[in-house]
């Protein structure tokens, strides 16, 4: 169903949510070019074969297994966040639907130069996928191009606002919808085991490019740790530093963005004991292990992908991740049904229990909280009951102008479409 923007008190409602999200960057100043022969080469050369069904086959009944999906993965499948979160996700939602599910990765200018995602989604339907999912902000162009393209297509893009009636960038496309987490309050979580866990009050963000979602992200995160920081350890939010570096994409792509790995180095070697990723991949936790183990005090928060803590068990702070599978299996459902899952999808967490399956955003705390782990779950019943809304004013923006009235609490739209950082971050808004 549609979710309509209202007083963001609903925010914090026990029940699961839905809305939207954009997201306007482009890959990095990577020009693309059209070249079917590279697309041809980049399907055959992927682990992960498209099939050779024809598009003209008779229509697939449900459960029957010839109901194939497509998707267009932005990053490696086994990145240890993002990507593979979408992955696996995924993969869940073929087993319990009885469904094929063909996918290609890496679609993106470093490692498939030439070849653009509505490419790959022409060849996986060609190839007999019936419904098309693109997993990045990146492809928000790619995805409706796709769908004009290929009308009796759904398409679904796991991140942007096309769909969102009620967003700044509305697209009647019928067989087009957008389908995104409400990370929001899982970010809050995890600044607050952040701010729990560090020992100076200095706090590294490794963050991708910068844009709407991006700034959404930290400055929620930045929320949380300010919050748990000043009721929980009963300091001064003046004490508490909180500093985002931008590497400029997702991954790093050598050449064109900084390197995530000497980021998080720069972070350890600089006195900032926790640091939180922002980022595809895991560079935040396996520079902190190096660290620990060269006997620094430090700790990490992952994020995506659930199982990011046993990468660096012992230092690790907790991991706020997405369940894709959630969302995925119910358009799907719709789409085997001859429905066009077109809504624009914004699912918040299942507040009654986080990391429940109904859950579309879940928070996992790490070995390193200790006994801090009870200030996580008071901060999470805050959060749900809705005494606890950190989107209610006064808040400012970074450059000391008001974002959020005394009083007053955020917009959906306001959430969504975040233009700056927070009074109060360190790190540069464009």
């Amino acid at each position: 169903m549609n979710v309509h923007p209202s007083n963001s008190d609903t925010l914090m409602s026990n029940s699961v949510q839905q809305k939207k999200i954009p997201l306007n960057h482009t890959w990095l100043c990577i020009k693309r070019f059209w070249s079917l022969a590279v697309l041809g080469a980049c399907i055959s050369s992927c682990s992960n074969p498209i099939p050779t069904a024809s598009p003209t086959a008779a229509s697939p009944q449900a459960g029957s297994g010839n109901f194939t999906v497509g998707m267009v993965i932005v990053g490696p499948k086994n990145d240890g966040g993002w990507n593979q979160a979408h992955y696996e996700g995924m993969q869940q939602v073929a087993k319990d639907l009885n469904i094929k599910f063909e996918y290609v990765d890496k679609v993106n200018p470093a490692d498939r130069p030439n070849v653009t995602g509505v490419q790959v989604a022409d060849d996986l339907i060609a190839k007999g996928a019936k419904m098309v999912i693109f997993n990045s902000d990146d492809f928000k162009d790619d995805a409706l191009e796709a769908a004009k393209k290929h009308p009796q297509i759904p398409i679904i893009h796991a991140s942007g606002d096309y769909a969102w009636k009620e967003g700044k960038n509305f697209k009647n496309q019928p067989n087009l919808g957008n389908i995104m987490g409400r990370m929001e309050f899982g970010k809050m979580i995890a600044g607050c085991a952040a701010a729990l866990g560090t020992e100076k009050g200095k706090i590294g963000y490794l963050g991708p490019l910068i844009n709407d979602e991006t700034r959404r992200y930290a400055s929620a995160a930045y929320l949380g740790a300010k919050y748990c920081w000043e009721n929980y350890v009963k300091k001064d939010p003046k004490d508490l530093n909180f500093k985002v570096t931008w590497i400029g994409f997702w991954f790093n792509i050598p050449g064109k963005t900084l390197d995530p790995t000497k980021v998080a180095d720069d972070y350890y070697n600089s006195g900032y004991d926790v640091v939180m990723s922002g980022i595809d991949t895991p560079e935040a936790a396996v520079q902190g292990k190096k660290a620990a183990e060269a006997g620094k005090k430090v700790k990490y928060v992952h994020y995506d992908l659930k199982t990011g803590c046993e990468l660096a068990p012992d230092i690790c702070l907790g991991v706020p991740y997405y369940n894709w599978a959630l969302p995925y299996a119910d358009a799907v459902k719709k789409a085997m049904d001859g429905k066009m899952p077109n809504e624009f999808v914004w699912l918040g967490p299942n507040w009654k229990d986080i990391n429940a399956p109904d859950s579309m955003i879940g928070f996992l705390p790490g070995n390193a909280l200790g006994d801090k782990k009870k200030f996580i779950d008071e901060f999470i019943r805050g959060m749900g009951d809705g005494s606890i809304n950190l989107y209610r004013g006064p808040i400012n923006f970074q450059d000391g102008t008001i974002y959020i009235k005394e009083g007053e609490v955020a917009t959906e739209q306001q959430i969504w479409y975040l233009p700056q950082l927070l009074a109060g971050m360190e790190g540069p808004s464009k």
